[in-house]
């Protein structure tokens, strides 16, 4: 083990559409924004207060392409990957740094109608489920020695 971890997981809404960028060799990199938010009490003011943080996510080859399919502006996913510097140069020859999120694993959570729904909609009652059946298995009791464990 190398004694260093570069994890980052986040659980925010995207801020824009998917952008795909596709290679000769047949790879793809889905990129798009993550806005996550930090909200808390000025203890001045005594009024709420809401930073957002926004994130550059880059998805690879397949991920990607789930990504483009089934993700749009305001998706609420679950993202965990590492965080990568880039460094390149603009149109005027400086130097310039990029830190992105790369994605290795994603879950899809809400669609922005989903949430929208959800706050939108005052508590629905639910209606009791019938209960559910329980049949034994079998009629014969376990010996002991038939316990996995």
């Amino acid at each position: 083990m190398s004694g260093t971890l570069n994890k980052v997981m986040l659980i925010g809404h995207l801020g824009d559409e998917v952008k795909m960028h596709y290679f000769e060799g047949g790879g793809c990199v889905g990129r798009f924004p993550l806005a996550t938010n930090e909200t808390y009490v000025s203890k001045q003011t005594n009024e709420r207060v809401t930073n957002t943080e926004w994130h550059n996510i880059v998805v690879r080859n397949k991920g990607a392409e789930i990504c483009e399919k089934y993700l749009s502006k305001g998706d609420k996913v679950y993202i965990e990957g590492r965080l990568k510097t880039r460094k390149w140069q603009d149109e005027s020859g400086n130097e310039r740094y990029s830190t992105e999120i790369q994605c290795t694993d994603f879950t899809f959570l809400t669609t922005k109608k989903e949430s929208e729904a959800q706050m939108g909609n005052s508590p629905s009652v639910s209606q009791p489920q019938k209960p559910v059946e329980s049949k034994p298995v079998s009629s014969e009791p376990l010996e002991d020695d038939d316990l996995p464990f």
